[in-house]
């Protein structure tokens, strides 16, 4: 299972997610499920994946490759003009990836589903985030839904909502998605750590802050 948060702030945007894939008594995998690519003083450019693995593993490496082949034709999200078009991009490539694994039409498609959180900032926009479904399209965060979570969101939710607030620091923030994330590792052991902690400040184009939390953090 899985677990990850984004947080659209005044001041930028603070992502969290765990790293746990599998969770049974004798079998437990664990996978980092954050990913960043920056262009410094530019462009900051984060995802986060929840769903099947080897798709998401797919669309990450993908997106890895077009960013290293500047003489490819695919586009490149260090390229595009805007966060939007980048969600744009992303959610054409998760759609893609999916239909390409299950050829044998619509209803094999769950079985290779995946769903991606997308944030960051361009120079001469603002810091967005952006949630993307597996048939490609997309929502973005707003002052009425300043979050977006996927994977076992029910017992952590409950906790941003009561605490969560736009003008809130960075560092509380963070406490509060630890409280969260805390809520849920207690709740459904397919939630575990080390968890991935990732902030960015608006206007700074590349991360302020990552950290691993581990069990001895």
């Amino acid at each position: 299972m899985t677990y990850c948060v984004g947080l659209r702030l005044e001041k930028g945007l603070v992502f969290m997610s765990d790293t746990r894939t599998n969770s049974g008594v004798d079998n437990i995998s664990q996978f980092k499920k954050l990913f960043t690519w920056s262009k410094p003083g530019e462009r900051v450019i984060t995802i986060m994946t929840a769903g099947n693995l080897a798709t998401t593993q797919t669309v990450v490496s993908l997106l890895d490759e077009r960013t290293k082949a500047p003489e490819d034709r695919s586009p490149s999200i260090l390229d595009a003009p805007s966060m939007f078009d980048v969600a744009r991009q992303v959610g054409e490539l998760l759609r893609d990836v999916i239909r390409t694994a299950s050829p044998t039409g619509e209803r094999a498609d769950s079985t290779f589903d995946a769903t991606i959180m997308l944030g960051g900032q361009i120079r001469g926009g603002g810091a967005r985030l952006f949630l993307i479904y597996p048939e490609g399209n997309f929502l973005e965060a707003s002052t009425d839904t300043p979050f977006f979570q996927i994977g076992e969101t029910k017992y952590g939710r409950p906790i941003i909502i009561r605490g969560y607030d736009r003008t809130m620091s960075m560092e509380d923030a963070v406490k509060l998605l630890m409280v969260s994330f805390d809520s849920t590792l207690k709740a459904n052991l397919s939630v575990g750590l080390p968890l991935d902690l990732q902030v960015i400040e608006r206007d700074v184009f590349e991360p302020a802050h990552e950290h691993r939390v581990t069990h001895d953090d």
